[in-house]
């Protein structure tokens, strides 16, 4: 395994804490900045809204740049960010920080995957991108508890001096590791990856996006008050139930990275397929412990298990002009869970109870299989087409 993969993963890992450790932080960062729990969570939804405008624009503008040296730039924008975040001595500062930071996680994800992707053989595409993603599943396993904890223990801003440590990390290790990949032949404009946009499979792909990741999204939102107002859990016990959950986001990637690289679209049918009927006995059974911890952990695994495959697809029929698309992909998971917690939030609004969001994103990941069928059988019939007219 090359290890540039390695000093990837590790920035994914930052990244990934960065953007789901202030969920346990937000009453102390609410009580510190004097604001609402509600103001406080904008630095969450901030956050995801900066990692669309910094998916497209930061990916777009460094497109003729070598990716070593952006990866680099991005890495020290992130370590700027979560310390300006640790300093803020107000709200409006705190959320200065926090878009910096985000600025880079969606350019990093999306140009991280196309170096990994170019650091291994044709074949095993998929399970690079599953390796570097393997430290954002990292991050929810182990850094967004121990991160959470260090908050508690000596004031959330510790938390973010620990973050922009690993930033350090990582800048270092991808300086040392990862090989100076120029752009391709130096022949890459944004005229050229802009054109990957004709292919009407890469749109079904950033659709499938949306709504699969905004289909677990959608049920993870609210899945704290699931956990202690249906299937009857104590609050002190959410955080050991959410490990459960980010053990099967490990696994997943990992396997759902290795069958990808054998078969794309049949492994992304089966895993959304899959995830489909967890998602609706989850919210049949959800008044049972054993049922909800079973159920927890497929979730994770099926929800997953689909990201190596999404994003080596669209980068698979974006053709010579990955970068873009690769990137836009990003922003389509953060636009996926943006539209998953508003759905689900709309449903408990209307009374529908905390299971509600759950059958949410069941619809949602329904929808995703329908479109993804659809794309599958498109590009079936143009391969069929292509064969017929090789063979004439």
């Amino acid at each position: 395994m090359p290890l540039g993969l390695i000093a990837l993963a590790i920035g994914a890992f930052g990244i990934g804490l960065t953007e789901f450790v202030i969920m346990g932080l937000l009453p102390e960062v609410a009580r510190d900045f004097a604001v609402s729990e509600a103001a406080a969570g904008w630095l969450i939804s901030g956050y995801a809204l900066s990692v669309v405008v910094g998916a497209l624009l930061l990916t777009a503008a460094t497109i003729r740049l070598p990716r070593k040296a952006v990866l680099l730039s991005l890495v020290v924008l992130f370590i700027l960010g979560n310390a300006l975040t640790a300093l803020a001595p107000d709200y409006a500062t705190a959320m200065a920080g926090r878009v910096l930071a985000a600025l880079c996680h969606g350019a990093f994800f999306g140009i991280g995957s196309v170096v990994a992707a170019g650091l291994v053989a044709p074949e095993k595409k998929a399970g690079a991108i599953a390796i570097m993603f393997t430290g954002l599943t990292a991050a929810n396993v182990l850094g967004v508890p121990f991160g959470t904890f260090l908050g508690q223990e000596l004031g959330w801003r510790s938390t973010f001096w620990a973050i922009s440590a690993i930033g350090l990390i990582a800048l270092a290790g991808v300086a040392a590791l990862v090989p100076a990949i120029p752009a391709p032949e130096e022949r890459v404009s944004l005229h050229r990856e802009l054109r990957a946009f004709r292919s009407s499979q890469v749109w079904l792909s950033l659709v499938v996006t949306v709504l699969a990741f905004g289909g677990m999204f959608g049920a993870f939102t609210y899945i704290a008050y699931t956990l202690t107002e249906v299937s009857g859990f104590a609050a002190g016990a959410v955080p050991w139930l959410l490990v459960v959950f980010g053990a099967g986001l490990v696994l997943g990637n990992g396997v759902g990275g290795r069958l990808a690289d054998r078969a794309i679209d049949r492994t992304l049918i089966v895993f959304t397929a899959a995830l489909v009927v967890v998602l609706a006995l989850f919210a049949l059974l959800a008044g049972s412990q054993i049922a909800t911890v079973v159920a927890l952990f497929l979730m994770g695994g099926f929800g997953f298990g689909t990201v190596p495959g999404l994003q080596s697809r669209i980068m698979a029929y974006a053709g010579q002009a990955p970068t873009l698309a690769s990137g836009a992909n990003i922003g389509a998971f953060n636009v996926g869970n943006a539209l998953g917690a508003w759905a689900g939030g709309v449903a408990i609004t209307a009374g529908l109870g905390y299971t509600a969001p759950i059958w949410v994103g069941a619809a949602m990941t329904a929808a995703a299989l329908a479109v993804l069928a659809v794309a599958a059988g498109m590009a079936r019939t143009r391969v069929a087409a292509d064969a017929v007219a090789v063979a004439a």
